[in-house]
């Protein structure tokens, strides 16, 4: 077993998980703001802003998703440390984290922008709550598109 092997993938794990958690702390704080604003003015809008607020959580969710993939992948979880990575290998499971590690740092924080705005629309206008769930909902598009190409590479890495 090639303990850089190891170690590489183990931080490819740690940066899908460790950016994207952080990206998504970042854009539900950034809600969160908004949202305590509208509720000191109308707490019964509580539910509302509760969703948008959550939204941008979802990268956190799935950069954890690749870290623990990554890690089963290197044997470190399920009984299978005697999966030999070279560095090559380790390399290239590092690599396969960027995407979610990246796209999930920057669209939970665009993510959290944009339900901040959709948080203070549906102060002034609670009819439209189905548009302001869909705005966010377009920033998460690139989200899940960085965790399946995480996923896609992650399931193109032979060991």
């Amino acid at each position: 077993m090639d303990l850089l092997g190891i170690a590489l993938a183990i931080l490819g794990a740690a940066m899908a998980a460790g950016w994207a958690g952080a990206g998504s702390a970042i854009g539900v704080g950034i809600a969160g703001e908004s949202g305590a604003g509208v509720m000191t003015e109308d707490p019964g809008k509580f539910g509302l802003v509760l969703l948008l607020q959550a939204l941008p959580g979802t990268q956190g969710i799935y950069g954890l998703l690749i870290a623990f993939f990554a890690i089963l992948k290197v044997g470190l979880l399920g009984g299978g440390a005697e999966i030999s990575v070279n560095v090559w290998q380790g390399l290239a499971i590092f690599f396969a984290c960027l995407p979610i590690a990246v796209g999930g740092y920057f669209s939970a924080i665009a993510q959290g922008k944009t339900s901040a705005a959709c948080i203070q629309m549906i102060a002034k206008r609670p009819e439209e709550t189905g548009k302001a769930v869909i705005l966010p909902a377009m920033v998460e598009t690139y989200a899940v598109l960085s965790l399946l190409m995480s996923i896609i590479l992650l399931n193109g890495i032979k060991l």
